[in-house]
């Protein structure tokens, strides 16, 4: 009798063992699916922004380069108004001596 009580204990024990491990087992494997769903939620997060950005970049290139050639029209009317305005002179006048005042 006391045999079959000692053997009901070690098969209690090792069912309940078992009974833990497995229920230990099957949360790892849900938190691990979860894990991969997280990630793929970023990845689709992060795909479904990548239009928006093109977007915001094409949108500031394109009044960058309404800045740049304003800037550059900008400079050229000063260098032309700066070159129509200043007289003219040759190498040859502005290295003559010239008398003492």
């Amino acid at each position: 009798m006391e045999i079959l009580l000692i053997a009901l204990g070690i098969a209690a024990v090792i069912g309940i063992y078992l009974w833990i491990t497995y229920n230990a087992l099957v949360a790892l494997k849900i938190r691990v699916d979860e894990a991969w769903s997280d990630i793929t939620v970023q990845l689709k997060r992060r795909a479904d922004l990548i239009p928006n950005l093109i977007e915001t970049v094409r949108g500031y290139a394109s009044h960058e380069r309404e800045v740049f050639e304003n800037v550059t029209k900008a400079r050229a009317a000063t260098v032309s108004r700066h070159r129509r305005y200043r007289p003219r002179v040759s190498l040859r006048e502005r290295n003559r001596p010239r008398a003492a005042p």
